[in-house]
């Protein structure tokens, strides 16, 4: 069963942010994850969540996405992930 990180990330250090989304891509693939949304266009229809940009990824299961926020090639992306924005992040099984 499918898995999803959703993610509501805050930019405060755009250079810092481009040396994270450069070296991300190439951690998922092991793990079988992919990019559903990459901080496209939002409308807020119900709610009072402000979200400032919101990133989903996919994975087949729920081990391999926490197999993959763990992983040593992520390693060092996350902690520059956590120097560059501010997160909030789900992970979520799915149907």
């Amino acid at each position: 069963m499918p898995a999803y990180f959703i993610v509501d990330l805050d930019v405060h250090d755009p250079a810092g942010m481009r040396e994270y989304l450069e070296g991300v891509p190439g951690t998922l693939t092991k793990y079988g994850g992919r990019y559903i949304v990459r901080g496209g266009k939002f409308e807020i229809v119900e709610g009072n969540w402000q979200p400032t940009r919101v990133v989903m990824l996919e994975f087949p299961s729920m081990e391999q996405a926490k197999l993959w926020y763990h992983c040593e090639e992520y390693k060092e992306m996350k902690a520059a992930r956590f120097k560059a924005a501010t997160t909030d992040v789900v992970l979520v099984e799915g149907v």
